[in-house]
């Protein structure tokens, strides 16, 4: 059995991603690692970062994104895509620049790569997911963010990333531009693997948060879009009351320890929000009454949330 790990990023530094602690937390369970590497901005260091890991393990191919051929987002899933081609592995590992594997769970998702292996029903692995927010000591569960998503899939050139890179789907006679079409697409047959993945993409200094929410727009809603919206440079992401999200007590993946060293942005936090202020998805009325439910009397299991795969008992 061949696992394969891969990834796609670009300016990861300044947007604040940990990506040498995304791939190296997977690292000791595969075989091969592909990164697709975006060409960045003038003073990007990914490239640097990445290299820093010093294996022979890692494979690195250059790449251009094209915000013109792949809008709305899709220019995650086209990226990613390329990096999953080159693997050569029976299962591919997708870890996104902002979500860390806790080494606990290396030898659970190994052995259940070992057991399914031969079951070829199986497309994929579906992981659990704890969304941090803020800080390294609290964490989001609610209606409004996905609980669980696939992170293996099996090495058949008909699965594709699909939508924004958030997951895969079976997509045959592919064109290779549209990620976001449903028709002719299937959700893929998956089995639970039981680990987490780590995500940290709302961990960020409070200026840095609406650097990559700056960026992130431009790439779903284009450059003016994102300008309009985030005109005043200096202002801070304001994470809310975080007393009203879950406390943390468990260890995070050690390869995020140097990382985490950098956490300086403690007395930007707990600014409670004022009455007339947005609030977050999470903070709304409506998911906190879903959420309620789902966590009190359904023990987790979600009222018709979003669900991209079909998950068989195994």
């Amino acid at each position: 059995m061949k696992i394969s790990g891969f990834t796609m990023v670009r300016n990861a530094a300044k947007l604040y991603y940990p990506i040498r602690a995304a791939i190296e937390s997977i690292l000791p369970i595969c075989d091969e690692f592909v990164v697709a590497l975006g060409e960045g901005d003038a003073d990007d260091t990914t490239e640097e970062e990445i290299k820093k890991i010093n294996s022979d393990k890692v494979k690195i191919i250059r790449t251009v994104w094209d915000l013109n051929k792949y809008p709305k987002g899709m220019v995650h899933a086209y990226q990613t895509d390329i990096a999953k081609q080159a693997c050569t592995g029976d299962w591919l590992f997708y870890v996104q620049s902002d979500e860390v594997v806790h080494e606990q769970y290396l030898p659970v998702i190994k052995k259940r790569c070992e057991e399914l292996l031969d079951d070829k029903e199986v497309e994929g692995l579906l992981f659990n997911y704890k969304h941090f927010w803020g800080d390294y000591n609290h964490y989001i569960v609610s209606h409004a963010w996905y609980p669980r998503e696939i992170r293996i899939v099996r090495n058949l050139p008909e699965i594709h990333s699909w939508w924004s890179a958030q997951s895969f789907r079976r997509i045959p006679n592919f064109d290779g531009l549209n990620y976001r079409q449903k028709k002719g697409t299937y959700k893929l047959r998956v089995a639970s693997v039981d680990a987490f993945i780590y995500h940290y993409g709302w961990v960020r200094p409070p200026q840095y948060m609406q650097i990559k929410r700056k960026a992130f727009t431009t790439i779903h809603k284009g450059k003016a879009k994102a300008e309009d919206l985030f005109q005043n440079q200096e202002e801070l992401f304001n994470y809310g009351d975080l007393s009203k999200v879950e406390y943390f007590n468990g260890s995070h993946p050690s390869v995020l320890k140097e990382w985490m060293s950098k956490f300086n942005w403690q007395e930007q936090l707990y600014p409670i929000r004022s009455v007339e202020g947005v609030k977050h998805k999470h903070e709304r009325l409506r998911y906190r009454l879903l959420t309620f439910i789902e966590q009190k009397f359904l023990q987790g299991r979600l009222i018709g949330g979003f669900k991209n795969y079909k998950l068989l008992k195994r």
